[in-house]
């Protein structure tokens, strides 16, 4: 996730060649037992219900949990260390979505499409397998995701007669007429500090106003033209008109969280914990008065805009001795049944495209679930093994312009030349 999802992987050494007990394995071995390592998932029992439905639709598969580190960055020190050195455990591991180019390099992640047809692919939201791809081979399969929303004040909006906005340039200006008329102390609150939230915040605006970060082939960055300017021009308009706290450049998820929580800020940028850590009354005093909805666009571009892609993504570990019963595990991972536990009984937002749209259809599913349906993703620029520079490169330049301390032209200027030297492979 985005925590700690700047820490730089660890040297590993040379890459290694993807060995299967098969020759091409498809997936439909019905016996044998694999560990599955797993950090836990936000709500108990989750690793647990899967698993136990899984070994009843293959009742001769037995699926041994090895419960990893919470922190991404020191799952990712332990799961590459393990790989690296030659271990056959374990067969399947969940990890960031920002992986795929880091452990693909390296020789540390099976390419799946090697071995799962295009036809499995496409069920996903659109977005998520690109995302998980390296080099055009896609090594994580999509298992939970997770993505930007906009929550909002309800009963300000109602009482200054403002209706949802739908672009930034709205937003902005709404959040600036609920401060001038004291009807809350801050406008908009999101993550402004520097370290990787920033850059998916910045990823959510950039894209909404036509950006890339780089080519295709991850080969030359784009970060000083005209829509990174527009975009970082506005970002810091929000805190010199006053839309946006001063603070909100120090500010990261608990920071906007804990102040949109104490009912100082009309609008909050954050991931889809943040309902229900509003609806919770011992740390929320907005409880029944927050809405959501997807993420603005620019104007003179179509809405909604755009989300940046968090989640989780199943990969298998090339030492692996059970590929083929490895593929079973991670296709029923991703089948109806799977998916409709992650997304209904556990609240996760479903990948597979159609039970999104079936839940989110259900009068009782969870704001974020209904609007997740209907948003449009965007991946980080994770496609590069030397993404963790990039990204850096990214958010330490905008966060000075964003406090002021260099102009947003020269901010982009650095910002496009340490990220051509992070894709060169440079320091």
């Amino acid at each position: 996730m985005v925590a700690s999802s700047s820490i730089i992987l660890a040297a590993c050494g040379s890459s290694s060649t993807t060995k299967s007990s098969s020759t091409s394995p498809s997936g439909s071995a019905t016996s044998g037992t694999i560990t599955w390592w797993a950090s836990p998932i936000a709500q108990v029992g989750v690793r647990q219900t899967l698993i136990n439905a899984f070994e009843k639709a293959y009742p001769k598969i037995h699926v041994k949990l090895v419960s990893a580190p919470t922190n991404t960055g020191t799952n990712r020190s332990q799961v590459v260390a393990q790989i690296s050195g030659g271990s056959s455990t374990p067969d399947v591991f969940m990890g960031d979505v920002i992986w795929p180019a880091q452990f693909g390099a390296h020789g540390l992640a099976v390419p799946l499409s090697n071995y799962l047809p295009s036809s499995y692919w496409a069920k996903f939201a659109p977005g998520l397998v690109s995302g998980a791809k390296y080099k055009g081979k896609i090594y994580g399969s999509p298992l939970f995701e997770d993505q930007g929303f906009l929550y909002y004040r309800k009963d300000l909006l109602a009482q200054a007669h403002l209706p949802v906005p739908k672009t930034w340039e709205q937003l902005k200006q709404e959040a600036l007429t609920l401060v001038h008329d004291h009807l809350v102390k801050y406008g908009f609150v999101w993550q402004g500090n520097s370290y990787e939230g920033l850059t998916c915040d910045f990823m959510e605006y950039f894209t909404s106003a036509g950006g890339k970060v780089t080519n295709a082939s991850y080969t030359k960055a784009y970060l000083d033209s005209p829509q990174a300017i527009r975009t970082v021009s506005f970002m810091r308009s929000l805190i010199t008109s006053g839309a946006s706290p001063a603070a909100v450049t120090t500010m990261e998820e608990p920071q906007a969280m804990s102040t949109f929580n104490a009912g100082d800020a009309a609008f909050l940028r954050n991931w889809d914990y943040a309902w229900s850590n509003s609806q919770t009354p011992s740390d929320s005093k907005v409880v029944g008065k927050v809405g959501v909805a997807p993420l603005p666009t620019f104007s003179g571009h179509s809405y909604p805009g755009y989300s940046t892609i968090g989640g989780w993504n199943l990969y298998i570990n090339p030492h692996s001795k059970h590929i083929a019963t490895d593929l079973t595990f991670i296709k029923w991972m991703s089948s109806v049944q799977a998916q409709t536990i992650l997304g209904k009984k556990y609240s996760e937002i479903p990948t597979v495209q159609s039970v999104r749209t079936s839940i989110a259809a259900e009068a009782s599913a969870p704001p974020p679930e209904k609007v997740a349906a209907k948003t449009r993703l965007i991946a980080r620029p994770a496609g590069t093994p030397n993404y963790p520079a990039l990204s850096t490169a990214i958010y330490t330049n905008i966060n000075a312009a964003l406090n002021g301390s260099t102009s947003v032209k020269s901010a982009l200027a650095a910002a496009e030349s340490q990220a051509n030297t992070a894709l060169s492979g440079g320091l």
